[in-house]
This record gives C-alpha cells, sequence and structure tokens, in this order.
C-alpha cells in the first residue's frame, strides 16, 4: 500500500511546481517534501519527477499521477454517497473534460443553475471531443462530453444531441480566393482556419470530398472558439463553424453547402455517482437536448 503522505507530497509538488511551493502548501519544509518523495520513488522503484523549474513528471510519474487522481475522485463519490458531504461547508468539485465549442457556445449556460443550487464547483479539462473520453478513463475526471458512444467499463453514456458544422467564410474571401467555385486547385492555395491539428473535421472534409490530405494546403491554427470565428471574418481564412455560434452572426456565408457535419455528443460518468453528480448527470442532460439537435 501506498503511503499516504508520501503521495500527498508527491501531488504538492506536481500542483505547486516545485518542492518550495508544495512546503509551503503542506506546512513542512523542502527537504522534508524532497525526503518523502524520494520514499515514494524507493518504494515504486522508479523516478517520478524530474528535478526542474518547474518539476516535471516522468513516464512513471504520469502513471503514479492518474492512479492517485483516480482515487481522489472515487473517495470524493463514496464520501458523497455515504455522507452527502466531502467535509463540512465545502463546494463539491467536478472534475469535467469537454470540448471547447460546447463549453464556449453552450455549456456553461446549462450548467449555471445546478451548480449554484447544488454547491458545485468545477475543474474543467479542454480537449478535442474525441479525446476527452480518455480523460474519465484514466481517472483525470469524474464526467466528460464526448463523441464516443460506447461506455467504457463501470461507466454509463447518454446521448446529448448533435452539433453541426458548416465550412464558412466571409464574402470577402471567397470573392478573392474561390471566385470561380470551390475547386480542387483553389483549396490547394486558399487558407484555412483549424482550431488544432486535431481539428479533424475540416482534414476529413477536404479528404473526402476533394482528396487532398492534411499537408496539402495552407492553414492557420487558432486555438480560441472566439478568435477562431473572429479570423474568419477578418477573412483569414475559411473553416468550420457549428450552428449555434452562426446563431448571432449573419455576416459569414456557406462555401461548401454539401459538407455540412453532424458531430454527436455523449455524457460520460461513472456508474457509481454521488448525489450532486446525479443531480449534474439529469440536469445537463436536460438542458442539453433543449438546445443541441435531436
Amino acid at each position: 500500500m501506498l503511503n499516504s503522505k508520501q503521495c500527498q507530497a508527491f501531488l504538492a509538488v506536481i500542483e505547486t511546481g516545485s518542492f518550495d511551493q508544495a512546503g509551503q502548501l503542506l506546512c513542512l519544509t523542502p527537504s522534508a517534501i524532497s525526503l518523502r518523495v524520494q520514499a515514494l520513488e524507493k518504494t515504486l522503484g522508479q523516478l517520478l519527477l524530474i528535478r526542474g523549474r518547474p518539476c516535471t513528471l516522468t513516464q512513471a510519474g504520469q502513471d503514479v499521477l492518474q492512479y492517485l487522481q483516480h482515487s481522489r475522485l472515487l473517495e470524493q463519490n463514496l464520501l458523497h454517497h455515504l455522507t452527502g458531504q466531502t467535509t463540512p461547508d465545502e463546494f463539491f468539485k467536478v472534475h469535467l473534460a469537454v470540448n471547447a465549442d460546447s463549453l464556449s457556445i453552450w455549456l456553461l449556460p446549462a450548467l449555471q443553475n445546478i451548480l449554484v443550487c447544488q454547491s458545485i464547483v468545477t475543474a474543467i479539462k479542454i480537449d478535442d471531443q474525441s479525446l476527452t473520453h480518455t480523460l474519465l478513463e484514466t481517472g483525470q475526471v469524474n464526467v466528460c462530453i464526448s463523441i464516443e458512444p460506447e461506455a467504457m467499463r463501470g461507466c454509463h453514456s447518454i446521448k446529448l444531441g448533435k452539433m453541426r458544422y458548416r465550412m464558412m467564410a466571409s464574402r470577402q474571401f471567397q470573392q478573392k480566393w474561390f471566385k470561380h467555385g470551390i475547386t480542387r486547385e483553389a483549396l490547394r492555395k486558399a487558407p484555412a482556419v483549424l482550431f488544432n491539428e486535431k481539428d479533424y473535421m475540416h482534414f476529413e472534409v477536404l479528404l473526402t470530398h476533394y482528396g487532398l490530405a492534411k499537408g496539402t494546403f495552407p492553414y492557420h491554427t487558432i486555438p480560441s472558439v472566439s478568435a477562431f470565428f473572429d479570423a474568419l471574418q477578418l477573412g483569414l481564412g475559411y473553416g468550420m463553424i457549428p450552428d449555434l455560434q452562426l446563431a448571432t452572426h449573419y455576416d459569414l456565408i456557406e462555401v461548401m453547402p454539401n459538407v455540412a457535419m453532424d458531430i454527436t455528443l455523449y455524457w460520460h460518468h461513472w456508474k457509481q455517482q454521488s448525489k450532486p453528480l446525479q443531480a449534474l448527470t439529469q440536469h445537463i442532460v436536460t438542458e442539453a437536448r433543449k438546445i443541441l439537435i435531436q
């Protein structure tokens, strides 16, 4: 069994980035923190931390961190399930993984009432909707919004609805780059706008419909939902935008009407849920189904 004080010291170093700050957090000297981490490494026979500014994890350290984070979440859920609270006067903390579009466009308004009523605070991790499921699987979050329909072992998956994406650009951009229509040759020259290198929708559209693989056309990467939209409005490129974001904006035009894409989202959670998480799940499913395409 792992020593709880050693694990606490290890987590403190990761959370704060240094032995000095970890010591301040736990009211210990940096040398005491170092000794506890060294003892944990000796027990496991693995180097867990690369000492630096800030300290970073080895692969073994990443594995231990995921295990400890998972254990924390399980303990939190168990306490809530048995007693209805973690410790007196504390908020219940939910670790949630979600794609950037959902977070920026519809999720926060949908969460507002339940977070206030249930005294919940959120720790949100943002990743591509195809990868958030991994964060739940590795125990880094309690719940996630994902495009993965199948629930992993010990979890439930609930369909929320669909977000529809369209290929959009400014009128000025269309007139400059697609004046003679959308052709393979035009797409090889016109700059696209992608959210990041994981933006599989854009890559899939160009590969499926025009035979253009990644690397055969120029593109910007702009990992901000609002800045992404601004880039299209400024005529920097063309890109996939969800209908929900377009609802209040009419100055972009659809340049590829035949490539609209629906992305189905699912809410994944562990089967064993505390009362606040049960309430959160019920609420978000109800609200999402009002907002998303069914």
